[in-house]
């Protein structure tokens, strides 16, 4: 394999904060690269000194000439009010240039402009990207071109960053939190869309799933080191636990080797005034590699009891909601349950956290009501953040909330309860407004919980926690003596946490799944299948005798079909060029990619073919 990128020595820190310190690794054609690590150990910041967007304090990074690269950022920013297909086509191909006037003079109703650049895309051959934009624009969810971006929520700017890494075809991409954001059916197409492709992947994600489909490789950094794992992240788990269980059977070595040689370190001078100058110099050897051994790090501590929660809980009766035309709910009715734990799914835009804000009397509701029991004490993690002043001081504004908080089993103060989540006495005295995206979730978590809240509604938890801080949660949450509504993309979170789930799926319907969220997609994916059997089975055959003559090619498609061929030509023989290779008995090394290229050739060959057909019929 052909090395895309070298990774030398890098250290970087901020002030006296040290992120990492010599690091080196190299990434190779076709790795898909993970890289995980609790928040604020600097994966992002890697990442952009690796893309050339920040620079390290030493260390340098060697990139093959020629190679294209695409970075994706965790907060896409784009220059001006572009629309979408201007966004997406921000590159400096040609050819991307004329779709992307092209677009624009649509946009505009300019039809002089329009007919003149009609010309300009025939002489580049640029139909075809222009339809590859079309597909992938509505693959994800962004059908509207002509939408400016900053009209666009969070997820759909995230979307349309990604259209334009990906329109660019680039040999490597980089991406930061690609799934941040985004609703299950983008992220899963995204999840496929780049487990079948073969472009190499450097990415930071806190999605489990999606590193466990994606990734071949994971790389952690854990104590300003990092470490290398060839395989998925289930595989990175396991290794990972044997890793540290070694280490720490090591350090424990090390520290009793360290307590006898304290002890002789103790006595008097003169005791040990003949000895050997090589014992004490392995003393303090000793003591460096306890320092620099493992050192536990904390862990935030969600050790908070609910509240008591009565037998009542409260019901929906008869609620419904509309915007407009647009139907958040229609006729819902429902008894909680006492303890009920709840995952809320469906498409961006559907009304999800309308919902939940309905539900709390946030908003009003068009008809209907809710009966709330009178022991029920809501805590409410918002997708939209803390309402804090900015400019205060983390102690200072959780001490505004309370002077004290009870943990159900004993008091502690601000700061004590603060340090539980990992805020530090000098992080106490940051401004809010300093705080990282990872400092911010976890201050926003210590506020709901604070208050020992017994039914607890959490809008996207998981977007910006690490994905230690994530397994925290989880263990919590299963645990929590009380209910539970959760609104999240990550599916093994709500695999996790969820016993059964609200779908969402528009126009005010709300359905009631019995199990998990990879339950509800084996279940969906089956009624689709079922759905797409009846559809074929009652179209009726077609009438060849009946059959219109079909329209000559257009200009468009003649062009295609002359490529088809050459394109059909070219995977033909790959495809023998493959199957002579396995019938030569030669020793293969990369037997298992060799096989999934030929597979993914094959399936090539046949859809060619088959749009080869279509078009030949226009001849």
């Amino acid at each position: 394999m052909a090395s895309y990128l070298q990774i030398e020595d890098l250290t970087k820190s901020y002030g006296d904060r040290m992120l990492f310190d010599g690091v080196t690794f190299g990434v190779e054609e076709g790795d898909k690269i993970g890289i995980v690590a609790k928040n604020g150990t600097g994966k992002s910041t890697l990442l952009s000194i690796i893309a050339g967007r920040e620079d390290a304090d030493s260390g340098r990074v060697v990139w093959r000439n020629g190679l294209r690269v695409g970075y994706l950022e965790q907060k896409p920013d784009f220059d001006g009010n572009p629309t979408v297909a201007e966004a997406a086509l921000q590159s400096d191909d040609p050819v991307a240039a004329i779709v992307r006037d092209y677009e624009g003079a649509i946009a505009s109703g300019d039809a002089v402009r329009i007919e003149a650049l009609a010309h300009e895309m025939d002489a580049a051959s640029a139909w075809d990207y222009q339809d590859r934009l079309h597909r992938l624009l509505t693959r994800l969810n962004l059908p509207d071109l002509t939408a400016r971006v900053q009209t666009l929520s969070g997820g759909q700017r995230k979307r349309v960053a990604l259209a334009s890494v990906l329109m660019r075809e680039p040999d490597l991409i980089i991406l930061d939190e690609p799934t941040n954001h985004l609703d299950i059916e983008v992220i899963e197409w995204i999840e496929n869309y780049l487990k079948r492709s073969r472009v190499t992947i450097l990415m930071v994600t806190h999605d489990r799933y999606f590193l466990d489909r994606v990734c071949n490789r994971i790389i952690e950094i854990d104590n300003r080191q990092i470490y290398s794992y060839d395989g998925n992240y289930d595989y990175y788990l396991r290794r990972r636990a044997e890793r540290i269980e070694a280490m720490t059977a090591e350090l424990a070595k090390v520290r009793n080797t360290l307590r006898r040689e304290q002890e002789w370190m103790s006595r008097q001078p003169q005791a040990r005034a003949g000895k050997a100058k090589f014992r004490i110099d392995s003393f303090y050897e000793l003591k460096d590699r306890q320092r620099n051994g493992i050192r536990p790090e904390k862990d935030v501590d969600l050790d908070v009891k609910a509240s008591y929660i009565g037998s009542k809980i409260f019901e929906a009766e008869h609620i419904s909601k509309s915007f407009g035309e647009k139907v958040i709910l229609r006729d819902f009715s429902y008894t909680f349950a006492r303890y009920e734990k709840v995952g809320l799914i469906g498409a961006n835009g559907v009304g999800k956290s309308t919902f939940i804000k309905l539900l709390q009397g946030l908003l009003p509701v068009d008809s209907g009501q809710w009966n709330v029991g009178e022991t029920v004490r809501f805590g409410y993690y918002s997708q939209d953040g803390i309402n804090f002043n900015r400019e205060k001081k983390v102690i200072d504004a959780i001490t505004e909330i309370a002077e004290e908080v009870d943990t159900g089993d004993y008091k502690l103060s601000p700061m004590q309860f603060l340090n539980r989540f990992l805020f530090s006495p000098a992080d106490q005295q940051k401004y809010i407004h300093t705080l990282s995206g990872g400092e911010l979730c976890r201050l926003h978590l210590a506020t709901v919980l604070m208050r020992q809240p017994n039914f607890l509604i959490l809008d996207e938890p998981t977007n910006d926690l690490d994905i230690v801080t994530l397994g925290i949660l989880e263990e919590y949450l299963t645990e929590f003596k009380g209910c539970l509504i959760v609104i999240s993309h990550d599916r093994y979170f709500l695999d996790n946490i969820a016993e059964h789930l609200f779908v969402m799926e528009g126009n005010g319907v709300v359905k009631d799944f019995p199990g998990t969220y990879s339950e509800y997609a084996e279940w969906h994916r089956e009624q689709e299948a079922a759905r797409q059997r009846e559809q074929a089975v009652a179209k009726p055959a077609p009438q060849r005798q009946k059959a219109e003559r079909p329209a000559k090619m257009s200009f468009k498609e003649r062009k295609e079909f002359e490529a088809l061929s050459a394109e059909i030509e070219a995977l033909t023989a790959e495809k023998e060029a493959l199957e002579a290779k396995f019938n030569s008995g030669d020793t293969l090394d990369d037997v298992a990619a060799l096989s999934a290229r030929y597979e993914e050739v094959k399936e090539l060959l046949d859809e060619k073919e088959m749009r080869w057909l279509e078009l030949s019929e226009k001849e």
